[in-house]
């Protein structure tokens, strides 16, 4: 607590620090909320991963980028209480690095936010808050749309389906865990199957690099982690802000849109066996469409609108086949509780995109709806 409150303290917040707790129970970074005396407000506390974000500086650079231009335009629309509706990352003192609003120190990297007191997050996967969640990230790449600045990838290539098919034909050729040439009773006959069906869709899946080489296809601002729990909610139900920042960066918006999908239109996990409960789930998908519709409206073109029904099914086949590219690998990649896991998941992804494929035509009738 003490180094934690030392680190906390070479950064410009308001008032004493008097209590540091864990908060949250995020996967990729240490978080904890630092509790200060005085009138000032309570502070975020955050360990940045830098094994996963490599490049700090350019991450807290896109971050920095983001959140003032969110603030320019809800003080030019004269909204209040603007410290609930965008995050704001505080800078170091001048003795600690001045401008940067992140700390190096011992190899390890921190950040601290202003945190949004009387706030929630919800995990909840409905009609109603895919509806809200739809609206909140269409919301956000709208605000994004005029950015001056130029952002960079915080993880290059991080949804390129290219690059992902690239690395499959690599695992496939070197075949590490030697999965691949094995006798006929066991499931190496599987794993060409399973091959085979990805290599069947593999050039109709790479649709978003074609389109936007030849230039019918622009890189948005992104989130690029749509999940229900990546926004805030006011006590009253309504959504102040999106959150977790980290991956925003250019992307297509098929990222936004697909990924969002991806886990909440499946009624399991993706590492669930019960692939007989696998399905696309068209209410979710619905109510998610009706909000980002909405939310994006000032700015989506019709090439981006008639192709998110392809954006549905990207993402459960791009997940697939980086499932199945670790497993080939020998788990190198992916945390695994058992042997198959990763098969298991591969399955499951398979399942999940044959199952968006099927309803490809209901989409496409709905969003002429919207």
């Amino acid at each position: 607590m003490e180094d934690l409150a030392r680190i906390a303290g070479q950064f410009e917040i308001e008032g004493r620090v008097e209590g540091i707790t864990p908060l949250g129970n995020g996967l990729i970074n240490d978080t904890y909320k630092v509790v200060t005396s005085g009138e000032g407000p309570d502070y975020v506390l955050q360990r940045i991963n830098n094994a996963v974000f490599k490049d700090v500086d350019l991450l807290q650079d896109n971050i920095v980028a983001v959140t003032r231009h969110i603030r320019r335009k809800l003080e030019a629309a004269g909204e209040a209480d603007i410290d609930r509706k965008v995050l704001r990352f505080i800078p170091l003192k001048k003795e600690s690095g001045g401008a940067k609003t992140y700390l190096c120190e011992d190899g390890r990297y921190w950040r601290v936010s202003v945190f949004i007191d009387r706030a929630r997050t919800f995990e909840t996967v409905d009609p109603v808050y895919s509806e809200y969640a739809g609206e909140a990230f269409g919301n956000f790449e709208a605000m994004l749309a005029d950015i001056p600045d130029t952002l960079g990838e915080t993880i290059p290539d991080f949804h390129n389906m290219e690059l992902r098919l690239r690395q499959l034909v690599e695992a496939v050729r070197a075949d590490k865990a030697g999965r691949l040439h094995q006798d006929e009773n066991t499931p190496g006959r599987e794993l060409h199957s399973i091959l085979s069906e990805i290599d069947r869709y593999g050039v109709q899946m790479c649709r978003a690099e074609r389109l936007h080489r030849e230039g019918k296809l622009p890189k948005r601002i992104c989130h690029c982690d749509t999940k229900v729990n990546n926004m805030m909610f006011d006590e009253d139900g309504s959504v102040l802000c999106v959150i977790d920042l980290d991956t925003v960066m250019p992307s297509y918006v098929f990222s936004d849109f697909g990924d969002f999908l991806r886990t909440a239109a499946n009624p399991v996990a993706e590492d669930s066996p019960e692939l007989d409960k696998v399905d696309f789930d068209m209410d979710i998908f619905k109510a998610f469409s009706r909000g980002y519709i909405r939310g994006t409206r000032s700015f989506l073109t019709p090439v981006e609108r008639e192709n998110l029904p392809y954006a549905a099914c990207l993402f459960p086949f791009m997940q697939a086949v980086r499932f199945f590219a670790d497993y080939l690998n020998g788990d190198t990649y992916y945390k695994i509780s058992y042997p198959e896991h990763n098969l298991v998941r591969t399955r499951n992804q398979m399942k999940l995109f044959a199952s968006a494929m099927g309803k490809v035509p209901l989409m496409q009738d709905f969003l002429c709806t919207l």
